[in-house]
């Protein structure tokens, strides 16, 4: 039996635990289904659905082989956090237009969202275009707390830096 004084304490240890466990009416996922659990999470944590999505489904996740001529190969990092990301892009040399483009990222979720937001943005434009795509952009399209704003300034540098090494090896090539 518990002392009187004790009751304020079971009440918040039983308030915490709910938190922890999740609200009611929340389920955990069925195997293979993480998006409920992704996004009750990202509920109570704040990130926007958006974020919740490229994090839980990135799109153009991979890798070009970085010495084609026709790649351009962005790697860009933010010591303070951690967050590493490598963007690569495709040019169609006659036309070119970004053609493909692919990331890998090591980091946070907002990072991860931020590389895959920008991997759709780049295909189909050309270079001219996608280096004024501005890390606002980005992180006004995720709702990315100020926290964060350092993912999307990432994702802004990587793109630059692709379509820097792209250029690097057109010049290169046309010297030959």
């Amino acid at each position: 039996r518990q002392a009187s004084g004790d009751q304020p304490i079971t009440m918040m240890l039983r308030a915490a635990g709910k938190r922890l466990i999740g609200a009611p009416g929340i389920r955990p996922a069925a195997a293979g289904d993480s998006s409920g659990a992704a996004m009750a999470v990202a509920a109570r944590r704040g990130y926007h659905e958006r974020v919740v999505d490229h994090y839980s489904n990135p799109r153009n996740v991979g890798a070009f082989d970085k010495d084609d001529a026709d790649v351009g190969t962005g790697l860009v990092g933010a010591p303070a956090c951690g967050d590493v990301m490598k963007m690569q892009i495709r040019v169609d040399q006659a036309s070119g237009k970004i053609v493909d483009a692919c990331f890998k990222t090591f980091g946070c979720g907002s990072a991860i969202a931020s590389s895959s937001v920008a991997t759709e943005w780049v295909k189909g434009k050309q270079m001219e275009e996608v280096i004024a795509i501005k890390n606002t952009e980005i992180a006004k399209h995720l709702s990315l707390p100020p926290v964060k704003l350092h993912c999307s300034m990432l994702a802004e540098d990587a793109i630059k830096a692709a379509v820097k090494d792209y250029e690097a090896k057109k010049t290169k090539a046309a010297k030959k």
